[in-house]
């Protein structure tokens, strides 16, 4: 493995910091403007991922919008220790701690970058010190109820903003670096 690889986050949540509301309801995140050719770094982002790990319950709700699974362009790890039927080409199943997960889906990316996807599974990283770079994208939303993305990791965090970018639609783009704990 390069010891560049890193673990990325690229996610949207609303401003009280739901990545979903109730019933996993996306129905709240915007769609570019009209006439908007921006991709809010997205092209970019995936040109450097070599493998997508998401949690099972992710992957269910995306399945559950009756689309096609979306990352056919690379290899999919789900953390799951449930069976997936018919699971999409490129799409398998890892289970183990989040170090062994997070170090499968590293070995599968190499030497490109592992995209961390799913709420459970980013606080899981987070808290065991794996996540390398966060990109949050905010969404001008208050859901008041839903998922929260960083409810229960297991203490404080201390972030590095590297870069703040706005966005069509009022929409603010986040990009920190994790600081150690001391």
């Amino acid at each position: 493995m390069s010891t560049s690889q890193r673990t990325r986050v690229y996610i949207a949540c609303s401003l009280d910091g739901f990545i979903a509301g109730p019933d996993d309801d996306l129905s709240w995140l915007p769609e570019p403007p009209e006439g908007c050719d921006d991709d809010f770094g997205w092209g970019a982002f995936m040109a450097g991922i070599g493998c997508f790990l998401t949690g099972r319950r992710t992957f269910d709700v995306v399945m559950g919008m009756g689309v096609d699974w979306p990352h056919t362009e690379i290899d999919t790890l789900i953390a799951t220790h449930r069976p997936l039927a018919d699971a999409p080409p490129r799409v398998s199943t890892v289970s183990g701690t989040i170090q062994e997960i997070v170090h499968a889906a590293k070995q599968r990316a190499a030497p490109r970058d592992v995209y961390i996807d799913g709420g459970d599974l980013i606080r899981q990283a987070l808290d065991a010190e794996l996540i390398d770079e966060l990109i949050v994208t905010v969404c001008p939303n208050i859901l008041g109820s839903g998922r929260a993305l960083f409810a229960g990791a297991d203490h404080r965090r201390k972030l590095e903003l590297k870069s703040m970018r706005e966005l069509p639609g009022g929409l603010a783009q986040l990009t920190y670096t994790l600081e150690p704990d001391t």
